[in-house]
Parts: C-alpha cells; structure tokens; sequence
C-alpha cells in the first residue's frame, strides 16, 4: 500500500493499467488526447506487479485495472473516468491537478 501512495504521489495522474486490457487502453488514449501526460504503470509488465494489484484492490478498486488517481486521489476506473468527462468535471480536475494548462 505504501508503494501505491508513493507511485500516486510523484506525478499529477498516474494511471495503473495492464497492457492487454482494452478499457485501460481508452482511458490512456483519452488522457493523451487532451494532452496529459500521464504517468502509467502496465501492471503486467512490471516487477511486483500483482502486489501493486492486490493493494489497488483494498483500495476498493473493482476491477483493478485501469486505476486512475489524479493529484493523488483515487478517482476510479474507467465508469468513474467516462462519468466524470460526460459531466465535464475531469478537464477543471486536471487543470486544478497541474496536469493541463490551457
């Protein structure tokens, strides 16, 4: 769990994701369109990647991947993300987070 906080605390939005998962796929594209530069973890891809899942999942991430935490708060998966977006509360969030500028 300390490992999670101090990932999540080193860059304004840190995505955990897993590289065959297509819905964390959407998630990082849509960041990258908006011009954030997000920093991503695939799970699948790095060492103690199934420790960095368990821990997401005590968080109450369900299903694991893609975790999306911005300015350190979890802010959720990709229902969380897409809901936060159609309710144009994500773009003010990433501004407020230092992630956009513009």
């Amino acid at each position: 769990m300390d490992r999670v906080t101090k990932m999540v605390s080193e860059r304004p939005v840190v995505i955990f994701s897993k590289s065959s998962c297509c819905m964390s796929h959407s998630i990082k594209t849509l960041f990258c369109d908006f011009g954030v530069n997000p920093s991503v973890h695939e799970l699948d891809e790095i060492p103690r990647g199934r420790d960095i899942e368990q821990a997401l999942s005590r968080l109450g991430c369900s299903p694991s991947v893609p975790a999306v935490f911005i300015a350190g708060e979890l802010v959720g998966g990709a229902n969380e993300v897409m809901t936060l977006h159609l309710n144009r509360s994500l773009i003010p969030m990433l501004k407020k987070a230092g992630a956009l500028w513009v």
